[in-house]
């Protein structure tokens, strides 16, 4: 066994590196962060809010409160309420009620379902009485639901629940003897989709639709078949049949956006297709006169396509009110007093509250929509809700408000009705984010972007340039809360991120510059905007360095690969090599047909063209590799290929695994927080560091 002990010596070294980074960073930032900036620990202190409420009569706003528990490193969540002659407060009365979600309020206002965990931990829907302030157990699930509906008139609730199914075993083994342990059985998997990213090995069964009682007891199922049905539930006004939407056809693995819109019978349980074309038609909202409001698109197999509001009138006409628009639109809400229908989206890095009339005028209600966690300044989600008397809930959000609870009155005027971190915050100095907008060195086109600087910023002094590069890579960056880049920049750094072509806010054409070609020019987008900050005065051209998560990894990949003027990099969760990834992702019937031309083995060009693997032989920037290794989107077998072919050449680097993260690896806080102490420990290594005092 001589000849495995060299490998482990180099394993033990690396792990010793690693410990010395995160000491040397330690120390670093005991000596030298400015008093009251922004701590790798803080990220345990953040509060958000998100799916807000408003009752019938627009007097309260039941919301999520979510937190973060430094003891378990989980995000908890709790109930709590605001509105008219009510100061922010909890909503149930006690702690008994785990992590409660999806409050939803009767249409009358006098009873509010919502879903928590019962002393087993199985979700199940519990109702609150307004009038006595009494709350109990609706129903005896085994299953989560999800889409908690009330209907019109207030007799019943639906929503979606997972049906169990099982697969016959292609094998049979004999029976293990009494008080034996044998291993755990063999997964046999038949489906082309069978795992999950944040999910694992999916279950087999199907999500169906259930109707239940609103004084409890056993809910009915009213859809059936190797179908998943989903994507909201819309009453019809006589409370006697609902739409949903699903993909029922027989193609479905191979279409997987190719949904319908169906109307199910609450009398026989029958259930009538009400769209039939190729692309998604789903979140149905009920309108006015038997109207029905849905989001969708024509699908031509493009990276990017705006998704557009229909509204399909009681006989059957439908129209795109949002073609006018040119931006992805979601969360359509009739709102009755206005008789206009709510919506959001995003404009230039910011996403908005609006209206649209049934002629298409659209109407910009209130800005900054949305509510972050902890991670990066992506665009805000979620439902907005609404009052009979036109008032709107929803989230704001901000480069200093992780996420609040805010109104638009009838009037027209925005209020901010909780201030959830104000107590953090007035002891925290944040850096300021300005923004900036460039000109492409490829073709000129405008670029926006946003920069952090310091806390203690002088404009005088040089300080080192953090590129950091966003995912997608159809989303946008904007100016929203960002824990991450605020943690970087409080350590000394000016972060500059911005939105290069294939992001959206900006219209389907620039979303749509890298279909067939990413990456591609958005390589000189983000090189354009280094050198805009360059040009400010403020920012060490010799000490630049660059990092990205997911799309943000596969350019981070890409940028070392064409360019050494970066100082070091942090390759996140990246794709490394596109043949293996349409292969080994979780929607694998996904991306070879939207991203690529075709199968990989019918044309493998485009394949490596496009792959970081085939620019490696170029790097000669230091590089670390950070992936979850329960990541199964961009799976860390890429990261694996990336650091291996470095590590053949002799390139400076190392690989950091987080063990059980998935995709989104700041999930959990102190996953977060080992993101950003590597980012910065290696930066701090290679130069980031220089100005600041040396620790003995």
């Amino acid at each position: 066994m001589n000849h495995y002990r060299p490998l482990n010596r180099v394993y033990a070294n690396l792990f010793v590196f690693a410990a010395q980074l995160l000491l040397v960073f330690s120390a670093a930032s005991s000596a030298q962060d400015v008093k009251g900036s922004l701590q790798l620990e803080d990220v345990f202190e953040f509060e958000f809010a998100s799916d807000p409420q408003i009752s019938p009569d627009g007097r309260s706003i039941v919301y999520v409160r979510n937190y973060y528990d430094i003891m378990t490193d989980r995000r908890r969540s709790d109930l709590w309420v605001v509105g008219e002659g009510l100061s922010n407060q909890p909503f149930l009365p006690d702690a008994q009620y785990s992590d409660p979600f999806s409050p939803r309020w009767s249409p009358d206002g006098k009873k509010l379902a919502f879903v928590t965990s019962d002393a087993s931990g199985r979700s199940q829907i519990f109702c609150y009485w307004a009038d006595t302030g009494k709350i109990g157990r609706l129903t005896n699930l085994t299953q989560s639901p999800s889409g908690v509906a009330w209907s019109p008139d207030g007799s019943k609730i639906a929503f979606f629940m997972r049906v169990p199914d099982s697969t016959k075993p292609i094998a049979k083994l004999p029976k293990q003897p009494e008080g034996a342990k044998w291993a755990e059985g063999a997964k046999v998997i038949d489906r082309l989709v069978y795992r999950a990213d944040g999910r694992g090995f999916l279950p087999y069964g199907y999500s169906h639709l259930f109707v239940l009682s609103a004084d409890g007891g056993t809910p009915r199922q009213m859809t059936s078949g190797d179908f998943d049905h989903g994507g909201g539930i819309a009453w019809g006004d006589d409370s006697r049949s609902i739409v949903i939407s699903s993909n029922r056809n027989p193609n479905r693995d191979d279409e997987p956006r190719n949904s319908e819109l169906y109307r199910v019978s609450m009398e026989n349980g029958k259930i009538e297709a009400l769209t039939d074309r190729f692309g998604p038609d789903t979140n149905p909202e009920a309108g006015p006169d038997g109207s029905i409001a849905y989001l969708g698109f024509d699908d031509k197999l493009l990276g990017y396509q705006n998704t557009e509001i229909y509204l399909r009138a009681k006989d059957g006409s439908t129209k795109i009110l949002t073609s006018g628009l040119d931006r992805s639109a979601g969360s359509p809400t009739w709102n009755p007093g206005t008789k206009t229908w709510n919506f959001t989206y995003s404009d230039r890095g910011n996403s908005k509250v609006a209206s649209i009339d049934g002629s298409g005028r659209v109407k910009v209600l209130a800005e900054n929509y949305g509510s972050n966690s902890n991670g990066r300044p992506y665009g805000g989600s979620g439902p907005v809700s609404v009052s009979r008397n036109g008032t709107i809930a929803f989230t704001v959000t901000g480069p200093a408000r992780p996420g609040d609870v805010a109104i638009v009155t009838p009037e027209g005027e925005t209020r901010i009705l909780t201030e959830l971190n104000a107590d953090l915050l007035s002891a925290r100095r944040l850096g300021e984010v300005k923004e900036i907008v460039y000109k492409s060195s490829h073709d000129g086109i405008e670029i926006q972007g946003w920069y952090i600087t310091p806390p203690d910023f002088d404009p005088s002094r040089k300080y080192p340039l953090i590129l950091e590069i966003h995912g997608g890579p159809f989303a946008d960056y904007g100016d929203r809360f960002t824990a991450e880049l605020q943690l970087m920049a409080a350590k000394g750094y000016v972060v500059l991120y911005t939105n290069p072509r294939g992001s959206t806010s900006y219209g389907e054409e620039f979303a749509n510059f890298i279909h067939h070609n990413y990456p591609g020019n958005d390589y000189d987008d983000l090189i354009s905007g280094v050198d805009a900050m360059i040009e400010k005065g403020f920012v060490d051209q010799n000490r630049l360095f660059v990092t990205g998560g997911s799309g943000g990894g596969v350019l981070s990949a890409w940028i070392v690969g064409k360019t050494d003027r970066f100082r070091a990099a942090v390759v996140a969760k990246p794709v490394i090599n596109w043949y293996s990834f349409v292969l080994n992702s979780d929607n694998t019937n996904f991306y070879y047909k939207y991203w690529f031309p075709g199968f990989p083995w019918d044309d493998p060009e485009p394949y490596l063209r496009r792959s970081p693997l085939s620019l490696v032989g170029n790097v000669k920037t230091p590089t670390m590799l950070l992936t979850g290794e329960a990541d199964l989107r961009t799976p860390i077998s890429e990261s694996e290929q990336f650091y291996t072919a470095l590590k053949l050449r002799k390139i400076d680097s190392v690989m950091v695994r987080i063990p059980g993260a998935s995709h989104g690896i700041a999930a959990r806080p102190s996953h977060l927080m080992a993101k950003v102490a590597h980012i910065l420990a290696w930066f701090d290594k290679y130069g980031g560091a220089e100005d600041r005092e040396r620790i003995p």
